[in-house]
């Protein structure tokens, strides 16, 4: 897909989420890091829920640091992965208070050397709280992107993000990331997507592969009525 699809998809995509945002309840860089670290494999619904808790009870990395790690894994205990989601955090925090002042870098160098933060995560945390453009590619923006056609199947996350990158204007990358999300989330499902009648149809190549069996059903189906037609005329 060149640069002029990619554009008539941006623009579509806008149409169709134009409010499309970061889903993650946070009031700082430090909670939203926490809930971008919680969100691996779960989803920002059951996020949103545990962090509403745990946000009241933890303000501070000290505080996450000052309870027993038993009793973090507890708050935590309804996300997947809970046990080494909440070593990653307590590392985390140690790391915050030994080398950054107890404060969430800014740059994306920096936020991928702290435990449990990958370069999707240091994406979103630049991006939504210090206004950084990025492109962070999680399940639902590296799926739609690769039914849409703008990568390859056998793409791996990197070069998704990568063409992305080169085929989005800088200044659009935080808000495509969001669309594109929202894309794949509530219309472009992994499962059962909404090809029928999507706006996107005609640039999509796997919603046309999806839809040429039902095409081809519903031809089979109206020729048999005419044949019944035809049949009972005669």
């Amino acid at each position: 897909m060149n640069k002029q699809q990619v554009r008539e998809v941006l623009n579509t995509v806008a149409e169709m989420f134009p409010d499309a945002h970061c889903e993650l309840n946070h009031s700082n860089p430090f909670e939203l890091t926490i809930a971008v670290l919680l969100s691996a494999q779960c989803t920002d619904e059951t996020v949103n829920k545990v962090t509403a808790d745990l946000f009241r009870k933890y303000k501070t990395p000290e505080q996450y640091l000052a309870v027993p790690l038993e009793e973090l894994e507890s708050d935590i205990k309804r996300i997947g992965l809970y046990r080494n989601k909440a070593k990653h955090i307590r590392e985390l925090c140690r790391m915050l208070l030994e080398q950054y002042g107890g404060e969430i870098p800014e740059s994306h160098e920096e936020l991928v050397k702290l435990p449990g933060v990958g370069r999707k995560t240091a994406n979103v945390v630049v991006s939504n709280a210090f206004g950084e453009p990025a492109i962070a590619v999680d399940t639902h923006v590296e799926r739609v992107s690769k039914r849409l056609g703008i990568a390859n199947w056998n793409d791996t996350v990197l070069e998704v993000e990568k063409k992305l990158m080169a085929k989005v204007p800088r200044e659009e990358w935080t808000q495509t990331h969001h669309r594109l999300i929202f894309l794949g989330r509530y219309h472009c499902k992994a499962q059962n997507p909404k090809c029928d009648g999507c706006p996107l149809l005609g640039m999509c190549r796997e919603g046309k592969k999806r839809m040429k069996p039902a095409s081809n059903r519903k031809n089979k189906e109206r020729t048999r009525k005419m044949a019944g037609v035809n049949g009972s005329v005669e």
